[in-house]
């Protein structure tokens, strides 16, 4: 299997501020994994990185078999699907949910004079239909319920055939039914082989899908632990990612953690 991320002692800084701190890191192809961290912890721009949207200070990131700083990023960045906060703040609220999708294949978020042809148009609507999402086809963006939109983006993503799949925080801001929802239509990704490698940063274990395999969790920038998900997702390791003793639990594929108690 070919990597598609290859990470080797990558570091940010941002003035004094030291963002990721010489993470290495691999994802294969066949790879699902979850990056898992407190607020503050790097994920975001450990995905801005693995995105080709962000270069690190230091070490040497590979992406896609390219080495980010000798590689043309806007040949890059095609090759990987995106979905998040800052994303879907760019698109248009009176945008068609179809062209929200299909405007992916130009890289452009609103539709404006770019051809395109049936095939696009199909390829929208499966992807659409796919996500649970084909009725909001005739929607504008700006009418959908957050769970939605989150369904829409993912949908958006996939529109060009992506090697890498990267989802940040996509469970954000949604109630538990939505959050429920969105993690069923992951889960059938995940475990789908034509799926590209995915990562998925969430605060939260209880939104990992089943199918994922793989964790890295990261606190104040540094890796805590990387590897499979069973071997890392560890009452010990959360303990230490979140600065706390955690009870965790795993019951029919999903994961629960809540703070350890005092026994009286």
């Amino acid at each position: 299997m070919a990597a598609v991320l290859e990470f080797a002692d990558v570091t940010v800084r941002r003035g004094e501020a030291t963002l990721l701190d010489e993470v290495s890191w691999t994802v294969e192809e066949d790879e699902r994994w979850v990056v898992l961290g407190p607020n503050g912890a790097g994920k975001t721009t450990l995905l801005q990185v693995a995105a080709a949207q962000l270069h690190p200070t230091s070490g040497v990131a590979g992406i896609l078999e390219e080495v980010l700083g000798t590689v043309d990023v806007f040949e890059l960045r095609p090759r990987i699907g995106l979905t998040s906060a800052a994303l879907a703040e760019r698109v248009p609220r009176g945008e068609l949910v179809r062209d929200v999708v299909v405007s992916a294949s130009y890289g452009v978020v609103g539709r404006w004079r770019e051809d395109y042809d049936e095939l696009d148009h199909e390829r929208a609507h499966e992807l659409l239909d796919e996500v649970r999402a084909g009725h909001l086809a005739d929607r504008t963006f700006g009418t959908l319920s957050e769970g939605e939109r989150k369904r829409v983006q993912i949908a958006r993503a996939l529109m060009t055939d992506p090697e890498l799949l990267l989802l940040d925080e996509p469970a954000a801001g949604l109630d538990l039914g939505g959050r429920e929802d969105l993690v069923s239509t992951l889960s059938v990704l995940a475990m789908d082989p034509d799926s590209p490698a995915t990562v998925l940063v969430s605060h939260h274990v209880e939104e990992i899908p089943p199918g994922f395999s793989h964790a890295l969790l990261l606190r104040q920038g540094a890796v805590v632990a990387a590897g499979l998900l069973d071997d890392v997702l560890t009452e010990d390791n959360l303990a230490a990612t979140f600065g706390m003793p955690l009870v965790l639990t795993q019951q029919d594929g999903r994961w629960a953690a809540r703070r350890r108690t005092r026994a009286r």
